[in-house]
């Protein structure tokens, strides 16, 4: 139905890179949650009162809140595409990771509060009335949520969307969650079992975990985390393609929301380089970056080395021992600068956040393990984490 739909109604709809098109699957996929949502919620209000079941009516609830974490995603989408201005300058894109953190929040509490009603019919049982109208809503309402859960995922992943990723998992819970509440009536039908109570308390479960991974979905992004391998190796293909930059490092990528990347790095050059020609080559390589990635990027030239020879053969050698401090640990702006009584050897160790040793002491082992190498060279390190 949402590939009919999108067809009909989303103009360029293969064309997801486009902003608009993006908002307009997300304004979509948000209506078309809100009407089944209402539905769903209809029809268990119907089920629970033809049962009596404490659970089905709050699995009603629990679909009358998602209807409602339907539409601040729909807001969200409209919130972020608006455009920047003076108090927002990188836009509003960030708007779409609250909707869904909200959405998550909302979940979070609405399986607090079918906990709390659970526990109670657990210390209090009463019989759940059969009903096969009651039974046929709810196998037919896990069905239309699988349903949801799949086009939810597969538009998620297709935009790039975290708020359509933590809709996804809700309706995934949701389905399973109604699959316990219809076990519990049928227990209590054919072997005379009372657990609805423990089948409330088992969709609760659910819910909350469907929250708290929703949460993690959306916070990561808020507090800011790092770009994915992909992205990563893409602008590294990108950069790296240009015959001039021999290497790359400090790549630090900003996300202000979907779309709205900013990134900057360190191209290496060779030092011997007409300056204004290599200037060229990475303004050439930040408009590529920008054509073909859609981020705005800054690039700073740092100039290496290339034709000596004791330099280029030290720094194999300096690399070396660092690897043998921590496998992980990589050097870059490497230089020696000699003097009338020892030779400064100068460089970064960028260092992965598993590295047990603090940055004081692995500075000063790795001092010493360039000093063991020659004993007038004097190490002069600079300890820095990877963004990436």
């Amino acid at each position: 139905m949402i590939r009919f739909l999108s067809r009909h109604f989303i103009r360029d709809c293969d064309n997801v890179s486009d902003p608009a098109v993006r908002r307009a699957y997300g304004v979509l996929c948000g209506c078309v949650g809100i009407a089944l949502n209402l539905l769903l919620c209809a029809g268990k209000l119907l089920a629970g009162v033809l049962s009596g079941s404490i659970a089905i009516t709050a699995d009603a609830f629990n679909n009358l809140s998602d209807a409602g974490s339907s539409v601040v995603t729909l807001l969200g989408f409209k919130l972020a595409a608006q455009a920047p201005d003076r108090d927002h300058p990188f836009g509003h894109g960030r708007m779409e990771y609250v909707s869904g953190l909200v959405v998550s929040m909302v979940i979070v509490l609405m399986g607090v509060e079918l906990g709390k009603t659970s526990v109670e019919k657990i210390l209090h049982p009463e019989s759940v009335a059969f009903s096969p109208l009651a039974a046929g809503i709810l196998a037919a309402s896990i069905c239309v949520k699988l349903y949801m859960a799949c086009y939810n995922r597969s538009v998620g992943r297709r935009i790039g969307s975290a708020a359509m990723a933590a809709t996804a998992v809700d309706s995934l819970s949701d389905s399973l969650a109604t699959a316990a509440v219809l076990l519990g009536i049928l227990a209590n039908r054919f072997w005379n079992v009372q657990i609805d109570g423990w089948c409330g308390a088992l969709v609760a479960l659910f819910i909350l975990w469907s929250g708290v991974s929703a949460a993690r979905e959306t916070i990561g992004p808020l507090l800011g985390q790092p770009p994915s391998a992909e992205f990563v190796g893409r602008v590294r293909e990108v950069v790296l393609s240009r015959p001039e930059i021999l290497g790359i490092h400090d790549l630090i990528v900003h996300d202000y929301g979907p779309g709205r990347r900013i990134l900057s790095l360190h191209a290496e050059v060779p030092a011997s380089g007409d300056i204004l020609a290599l200037h060229d080559v990475v303004d050439q390589t930040e408009r590529e970056l920008s054509e073909t990635m859609g981020c705005l990027a800054t690039i700073h030239m740092d100039p290496v080395v290339t034709d000596d020879g004791l330099t280029a053969e030290t720094r194999e050698r300096v690399a070396a021992i660092v690897r043998l401090i921590d496998p992980g640990i990589s050097i870059h702006d490497f230089r020696m600068v000699p003097g009338p009584t020892h030779t400064k050897v100068i460089f970064d160790a960028e260092v992965p956040y598993q590295c047990p040793l603090p940055d004081q002491e692995l500075r000063r082992r790795i001092q010493d393990g360039v000093q063991a190498l020659d004993g007038s060279w004097s190490a002069v390190v600079e300890v820095e984490k990877s963004y990436i």
